[in-house]
């Protein structure tokens, strides 16, 4: 009896060795040391991603790292990807970046910042092989890199189960800077995140798709936030927070990730009598800068069920503009947000003009002395200017809408209107706004292909201070960056996003305009991902080339700036 009794005891061990070693992870998007982006998904076509857990404080990973390098070049004709996860949470690039030269490797550092896919992963030692199966977001193997990793490998590669799927493994701990275990209030904590990066959108006839306005919301919706924020979908239009400085840029703090991951993996309680997110109220307005003092109308337009329709191009007479006036801000409200995909006015003052457009005859340099107003696509649909910064909108003007609309399944009117915001009446300002973007229209992204680089860019005649950046791509559009390539032949990373995603077209404004010398090349570095693990590719087995619809492609790299010289603008009493 006691002989049984030991054998089930051992087997109930090794079961559940067994199950942890196989635990489903979920999928999960980080940035390396470079700030390159890595989603596990991406990696689907890949048999399986293999992990050495790494900390820069661990001075016993030198050799480690070389028997992983050693098996990663055993394994060089096999379909997998090798990779280090530095699970400490360090922020410190430089010093990651550090460890990797001491280890002698060019394997990318998978910087776990939040230590949220570590807690995941239940990582407890660095120099730990992991073995994680990109399709089924599974670790099938975690042990010490050994034979007992080649075996694992061997078997995956034969297509075969792992037949040991945890080994005990010895290296330097990994501590955590918080758990499940911590305790975090719903009212006091979670309720304030969530109320300042997902309630504007998660709110009753808001843009997002469901609600998160009450504890009970936010409970049954935690699977999904939870994936969402480890994947980096969500907050929208996320950039590498390690490049530059942006007013109003979404996206979550190390801590604000921690305290909501946590709190859901402890169950998503609400300790207490108190909902904030029931407390919360909107403007009941649609014009998020405030009742304009013009409105543009847009002729209502008709818009069938289904099909494909292309770009209309809608001129709208100022009429009820009788004076001229200074132009501070303005905002797009569209009709049917369903179907409007993007909104580009233009204005044409009354000496004549041709509008500024996103096709490939149009005019796009941006003229100080003509208003630029706001556009509308998906995440941005306003505009105002900086103090004392503006452009007169001439009595007589006509504005010309480029209208691109996208078919919803059902007909629908659209009504979309624009808010214009004056300087009040006297009062002139003294800057103006300028700006053109980097583009090329010399586009062919063969089939397949999941990094297909592509470059713009633009030399200074003058010295400027930039103030926003926008990139535009369509839906293979993968990952751009903004460099400054200075005359004297140094270089500044200005602007990075690794992770692009055509749904979010966002406007970047600098928190301190970045100052530019004449002779200065902007470059846009840029790349699009015509793969099947892509998942917005509509088409894979295509060549796609430029053009203005959707599954076509576009490369802009929109910026705006001032010219270090305002006296021209100014004022002589």
């Amino acid at each position: 009896m006691q002989m049984q009794k030991l054998i089930l005891g051992l087997l109930v061990a090794c079961l559940a060795s067994i199950a942890g070693a196989v635990e489903r992870v979920g999928d999960f998007t980080l940035l390396d040391q470079n700030g390159a982006s890595h989603s596990m998904s991406w990696y689907d076509d890949q048999n399986a991603v293999i992990f050495l857990t790494q900390a820069n404080s661990c001075d016993s990973l030198n050799g480690v790292a070389s028997d992983f390098d050693a098996v990663r070049d055993r394994y060089a004709e096999v379909n997998f990807q090798f990779m280090m996860l530095n699970a400490e949470g360090s922020v410190d690039r430089e010093a990651v970046s550090a460890a990797a030269a001491s280890y002698g490797s060019d394997l990318p550092i998978l910087m776990d910042e939040t230590q949220m896919v570590s807690q995941a992963m239940e990582i407890s030692r660095a120099g730990e092989a992991i073995v994680y199966d990109p399709r089924s977001f599974r670790i099938v193997y975690r042990g010490p890199v050994d034979t007992n990793l080649s075996a694992a490998l061997d078997e995956i590669a034969a297509g075969e189960d792992v037949s040991k799927a945890q080994m005990p493994v010895t290296g330097c701990e990994i501590a955590y800077g918080m758990t499940p275990d911590a305790s975090i209030s719903y009212a006091e904590e979670v309720a304030p995140i969530l109320a300042e990066n997902c309630a504007t959108c998660h709110r009753e006839n808001g843009i997002a798709p469901f609600a998160l306005n009450n504890h009970q919301a936010v409970q049954g919706w935690s699977p999904m936030i939870r994936e969402v924020v480890m994947t980096r979908r969500m907050p929208p239009g996320q950039i590498d927070h390690h490049v530059g400085k942006f007013d109003g840029a979404p996206g979550m703090s190390k801590v604000e990730i921690q305290k909501l991951l946590n709190w859901i993996a402890a169950g998503s309680r609400n300790e207490s009598d108190r909902d904030p997110l029931t407390e919360l109220t909107w403007p009941d307005t649609k014009w998020t800068l405030g009742e304009p003092d013009l409105i543009v109308k847009i002729p209502a337009q008709q818009i069938p069920a289904t099909g494909v329709l292309d770009y209309r191009n809608l001129a709208v007479p100022l009429t009820e503009l009788t004076e001229s006036r200074w132009v501070r801000g303005s905002e797009v409200s569209p009709g049917d947000p369903t179907v409007v995909h993007h909104v580009i006015p233009s204005v044409i003052p009354p000496s004549g003009g041709e509008a500024r457009g996103e096709g490939q005859n149009s005019v796009l340099a941006l003229n100080p002395e003509v208003p630029t107003l706001a556009g509308y696509a998906p995440g941005y649909q306003n505009r105002m200017e900086d103090e004392n910064t503006g452009a007169l909108l001439e009595a007589g003007s006509t504005i010309v809408f480029q209208m691109h609309y996208t078919t919803s399944g059902k007909e629908t009117v659209d009504e979309t209107e624009l808010g214009i915001y004056f300087y009040p009446e006297g009062v002139v300002p003294e800057e103006r706004v300028s700006g053109r973007p980097a583009v090329t229209w010399d586009i062919a992204v063969p089939p397949g292909v999941k990094d297909h680089a592509m470059q713009a860019s633009i030399e200074l005649d003058r010295d400027v201070y930039l103030q926003s950046v926008l990139p535009h791509m369509h839906f293979r559009g993968k990952r751009v960056k903004y460099i400054a390539q200075f005359p004297d032949g140094t270089e500044q990373l200005l602007f990075n996003q690794p992770h692009y995603n055509f749904n979010w077209q966002l406007t970047y404004h600098f928190e301190e305009p970045v100052f530019l010398p004449a002779g200065t090349t902007i470059l846009v570095d840029s790349a699009f991902d015509n793969s099947a693990q892509n998942p917005f590719n509509p088409d894979p087995s295509i060549t796609v080339y430029g053009g203005e619809q959707s599954w076509e492609e576009m490369f802009f790299g929109f910026m705006t700036w001032k010219d270090a010289d305002q006296s021209k603008w100014a004022v002589n009493d």
